[in-house]
């Protein structure tokens, strides 16, 4: 009788525990990274912070499973990415490669620790800008460079690095690279490019048979060698945003040449 007079039950109150669960464990993957940093284990750091981008991934969906979003929930998620994707990737950076560039002088080193500040400010501003267009953006499109991705082109250079080198480098020969990588990454975050935010995707549940061998190729090369098949996806992921804002570009500009054609013609 109470259901009936009240409309639908509402979930437990202790169901709200659920999802946050997630997010606690997801900023505890961060704050594990930079301790494992600090201690000089920089594959374990840059693991812990691909193991947090999974359980941020999950604890959105496991709320919205359960029917459990709040706007708790929502902030508290954003302040653990700011641990996670923000504050840890700058800091396993800053102790892993930008830290030694103080060896070359006093300027370097300065340029070292604000290359990581840059990065970590960066990926504050991004989630702030997310939280206040959650209502109004478009969801099949991120504006700037997602924080989770960031931090996984950053981790993934570091993972890789330090695994088994790349093109024959080790992390001696990246102190000039590291910088770079790490304030491109930052300002991608609060830049206008858009990326494409696969969360409209699939549209059905039904996709192309293509996309089985596909993602069992994906597996298999993740099985073989994470560390470097993870950077060449976020590095490919990083560059469809610029490729993709220039080809909007491009089509915005044909159009209005094709507009201003037919003005004339008339």
């Amino acid at each position: 009788m109470d259901e009936t007079s009240t409309g639908a039950r509402k979930p437990p109150r202790g169901i709200y525990l659920l999802p946050n669960l997630f997010t606690t464990a997801a900023m505890f993957a961060g704050f594990y990274a930079i301790v494992a940093s600090i201690g000089g284990r920089y594959t374990e750091a840059a693991v812990a912070v691909f193991v947090a981008g999974i359980l941020d991934g999950l604890d959105g969906r496991v709320a919205r499973l359960t029917g459990t979003q709040s706007e708790f929930g929502v902030q508290y998620d954003s302040l653990s990415d700011l641990v996670s994707f923000g504050l840890a990737p700058a800091l396993v950076m800053y102790t892993w490669s930008l830290s030694a560039l103080k060896a070359y002088g006093s300027g370097w080193g300065k340029l070292g620790w604000a290359a990581a500040f840059i990065y970590a400010a960066c990926a504050a501003l991004r989630l702030a800008r997310f939280n206040t267009q959650v209502g109004v953006a478009d969801k099949r499109y991120f504006q700037g460079l997602a924080s989770p991705a960031a931090a996984g082109l950053c981790m993934s250079f570091v993972w890789a690095i330090e695994a088994k080198g790349l093109f024959g480098f080790n992390a001696s020969d990246m102190d000039f690279v590291t910088p770079v990588i790490a304030i491109v990454a930052g300002l991608l975050m609060v830049s206008r490019v858009r990326y494409f935010s696969f969360k409209a995707w699939p549209k059905s549940d039904r996709v192309p048979f293509i996309w089985i061998p596909a993602a069992m190729l994906i597996l298999v090369a993740l099985a073989v060698d994470p560390p470097r098949v993870l950077f060449g996806i976020a590095v490919l992921y990083v560059l469809s945003g610029p490729a993709m804002t220039l080809w909007g570009l491009r089509q915005k500009r044909s159009l209005r040449a094709q507009r201003g054609t037919g003005k004339g013609d008339e």
